[in-house]
């Protein structure tokens, strides 16, 4: 394909050495790490090993603590189901932000649904969290604080340890969803200390279809998938083997060079911003101007819908995004724009360009000389636009 891609948030392609380490499993080595053989123990080897490779990505102490599943959704239903039914008895209250995935959203509708109380803490403008807020939210009764690290769809990263020193001094769990910020801000979770962490393959540049939950040691919570008490009893169910051996590759290769790349990253992001603001005027960038995600560039223009900017962007093959892809089939606007302060027809207008390992700066100039002609011949279809703006188009014409 000769496709700019720009929806690295989306789905990242397996790197080729993720890929080249994971061939022998699916076809040589390929045993039941369940089972009692050799060549079973061989496979639990390789297991371990990928354990112990992410667990070394995030510094956990316990590599027990890594609990592998099939997806970041199932692990954020792992982490906030499992421990909302076995700490119920302590109380029934969970706090999350305003601005969550579409996946925490529904799992607490379906909590809610089964006799627990949902708090949502607002946002600012910004998209980050208001401290304040959150704290007159606890309760007596508030087991489990969920907030992400970071928006995965305007970048803002949140006080992820300023939250999880205020859970810690009420005794409350503490879950981060990390999965927009995995690939490009570096995790800790000795340093800012959590209960419940989500991990995904994909986002690393591993395989589709495998991602994990740390748990720290001493936390216990109820599996939501039954079986054969695989993963220490919770999440039942035959491993995914190759996947597992190559979320592992992709982890190990990502610990070495997020750092490096992250300011690779952040080049080519300010790049972005700067010429999308300066040449396309009635353009605004949403989430924090510098607290943000490196690889993340959310915009909303005046006058236009995001999709129909999409569709123009695709014609020029070129690939980005107007939301979530997670919830992109919906016609309703963002939640999370809206909560961050704008009018629908506003947050209709959005764009979002995510950018990874394989993005190039010729790339981003390609962009910036397509998109303010695609924005300017939708203004100028648009029944919304101003006469001035109208007029401003038409004079640079002449």
């Amino acid at each position: 394909m000769n496709e700019i891609y720009l929806d690295y948030q989306a789905a990242k392609p397996v790197d080729k050495q993720v890929l080249e380490y994971m061939m022998p499993y699916f076809s040589e080595i390929f045993s039941n790490p369940a089972s009692l053989h050799n060549s079973g123990d061989i496979a639990t080897e390789k297991l371990e090993e990928s354990r112990k490779k992410i667990a070394q990505f995030i510094n956990a102490p316990e590599i027990s603590s890594i609990i592998f599943t099939s997806s970041a959704t199932e692990s954020n239903n792992l982490a906030i189901i499992g421990a909302a039914q076995r700490y119920h008895k302590k109380g029934n209250h969970i706090i999350i932000s305003e601005i969550e995935h579409i996946s925490i959203f529904n799992i607490c509708k379906y909590l809610e649904r089964n006799g627990f109380q949902i708090s949502k803490v607002p946002v600012d403008q910004y998209g980050i969290v208001k401290i304040d807020k959150l704290k007159r939210l606890i309760q007596e009764n508030t087991i489990l604080i969920s907030i992400a690290t970071a928006s995965n769809e305007v970048g803002s990263l949140q006080p992820i340890e300023q939250i999880s020193k205020i859970a810690q001094e009420k005794e409350i769990l503490f879950h981060t969803d990390a999965i927009a910020s995995e690939s490009v801000i570096p995790i800790d979770v000795q340093t800012i200390p959590v209960d419940f962490l989500s991990l995904s393959s994909n986002d690393i540049y591993g395989p589709k279809g495998v991602a994990a939950l740390y748990i720290k040691k001493g936390i216990r919570v109820n599996p939501i998938i039954l079986g054969g008490g695989q993963e220490n009893g919770f999440r039942s169910g035959s491993h995914n083997l190759h996947g597992i051996i190559g979320f592992g590759k992709a982890a190990e290769i990502m610990k070495k060079e997020i750092n490096q790349e992250a300011k690779r990253l952040e080049f080519l992001r300010d790049k972005l911003i700067k010429g999308i603001l300066n040449s396309i005027p009635n353009s605004y960038l949403n989430g924090h101007p510098t607290n943000r995600l490196p690889n993340n560039a959310h915009f909303r223009f005046d006058f236009i819908e995001g999709e129909s900017l999409i569709l123009g962007l695709k014609d020029q093959g070129i690939a980005a995004a107007t939301g979530s892809a997670c919830s992109s089939k919906t016609l309703e606007p963002s939640h999370t724009l809206i909560s961050c302060g704008l009018l629908h027809e506003e947050a209709h207008g959005s764009l979002l360009i995510s950018l990874g390992r394989y993005s190039k700066e010729e790339e981003i100039d390609k962009l910036l000389e397509g998109l303010p002609k695609i924005i300017k011949r939708l203004r100028l279809l648009s029944p919304l636009t101003p006469q001035e703006l109208i007029k401003q188009y038409n004079e640079v014409n002449n």
